[in-house]
């Protein structure tokens, strides 16, 4: 153990560019010629060429793909290798041959069903090791953003008793002979936070009963919440185009190299920056009808039509004012327009739609309970929500954002599954 613990990581070994080091590593690639075999080396770090004497080195014809290596050598620099330097192999220190790799480049490119039932293995890929370091930025980006802002990180139940969005879309569990589910959102307990932390946040799974197979949903996924007293829709529309904002230049500062190796256009992300485009729900009703797309006032825009709508922008746009009924029970009615309520969405472009959503909560106990029943549901099931407007009550406002979704445009992937290491039911 004690040659594994003097290696270098190969970023290392490739700035230092010269010297004798010893790295460690899996075998990425191999080529066999006639005097020599040439390894590409990967770490979490990056990779690097190895090179050996075919006669001094007869185990390293055995390695396959993904056997892990140890070795020490000389660097050299060579124009032609990744990274401008390969080394020349002295001694192999450690190697472990495993058996052969059961995905090839063919594999890869063909069948993403079959990477799914090998995801545990494909999370060796190059292309996933980019996609996660950077999943990695965008939630360090988050708290970072809710933490510098004045924000306090909260901690709330996985199970619940109440539905936050629906009834339809809720996972139920037996917990000790009492019917639970698993949460939605955390947003009612949220609310009740805010009483006495006035600005809080959460970063949390959330599950959604939804059998969908589209390529932006997940049944389970994480999600970014947060609350604010004191504080209107545009309150929150400030905060979510500053927290978008914050994440995408901290992935385009921080991991340019992943951006390329996935092949990502910057272009989008870096137009990403206050203020958003503002879209009423009434001009997307007319901007849809414009381009062809049967749809009516009170109509649900749904991923269709926000995939339609983005790609008329160049950059998130900001929908707002929904009809009462497109949106749950405790959003507040604009008192302009109590048709509408004061809502809003944020979409992506490039057709990847809502990141956000959220708006003002209402704050008046009767109005909250006259609402809960004109949409059918029994206040009884609501008593400690509505608990929360009976005494000393604030205006506030507060939104969801999903980090997978976010990051799935971020790495600009075609599914949202491409955007996290173990997808629900991949």
């Amino acid at each position: 153990m004690e040659i594994i613990k003097k290696a270098v990581s190969i970023s290392e070994a490739v700035k230092k560019g010269e010297g004798r080091v010893t790295v460690r590593g899996w075998v990425y690639r191999k080529r066999v010629l006639k005097e020599k075999i040439f390894i590409v080396l990967r770490d979490a770090t990056g990779i690097l060429q190895l090179v050996l004497p075919r006669e001094k080195f007869k185990v390293a014809e055995d390695l396959n793909l993904e056997s892990s290596l140890v070795v020490t050598g000389v660097l050299v620099k060579e124009p032609r290798a990744p990274g401008g330097v390969e080394l020349h192999v002295e001694s192999i220190d450690w190697a472990y041959v495993g058996e052969p790799y059961p995905i090839n480049e063919d594999a890869a490119v063909a069948d993403s069903e079959y990477l799914l039932d090998v995801r545990h293995l494909w999370l060796r890929s190059r292309k996933m090791q980019a996609v996660l370091k950077i999943r990695h930025t965008v939630f360090g980006a988050i708290h970072d953003y809710f933490r510098k802002s004045g924000f306090y990180e909260v901690q709330t139940p996985m199970f619940i008793t109440a539905a936050v969005e629906g009834g339809a879309t809720l996972f139920k569990v037996d917990y000790f002979g009492q019917p639970v589910y698993l949460t939605q959102s955390s947003q009612f307990y949220l609310e009740a936070l805010i009483y006495s932390l006035e600005k809080v946040y959460v970063v949390a799974p959330s599950f959604r009963a939804e059998p969908s197979r589209t390529r932006r949903h997940l049944t389970e996924f994480w999600h970014a919440e947060m609350e604010i007293a004191w504080a209107d829709m545009e309150d929150a529309v400030k905060v979510g185009e500053e927290l978008i904002t914050h994440v995408v230049n901290k992935v385009l500062e921080e991991r340019q190299a992943e951006l390329k190796l996935l092949g990502r256009n910057t272009e989008m992300l870096e137009r990403a920056k206050p203020p958003f485009y503002r879209v009423s729900y009434d001009e997307a009703v007319e901007i849809l009808q414009k381009k062809g797309i049967q749809i009516s006032w009170g109509d649900d825009i749904g991923a269709d039509e926000e995939r339609a709508l983005t790609l008329e922008f160049d950059k998130p746009i900001v929908l707002y004012g929904f009809p009462e009924k497109l949106k749950a029970f405790y959003h507040r009615n604009d008192p302009r327009r109590p048709e509408v309520t004061l809502s809003f969405d944020v979409l992506l472009p490039e057709g990847y739609g809502e990141v956000i959503g959220g708006g003002e909560r209402i704050y008046d106990a009767k109005e909250l309970v006259d609402k809960i029943i004109r949409f059918g549901l029994n206040p009884a099931d609501y008593q400690w929500y509505i608990d929360l407007r009976r005494y000393g009550s604030v205006p506030h406002a507060g939104f969801g954002l999903g980090a997978d979704r976010l990051t799935m445009w971020i790495v600009g992937a075609d599914h949202i599954k491409d955007g996290g290491a173990f997808p629900p039911g991949g």
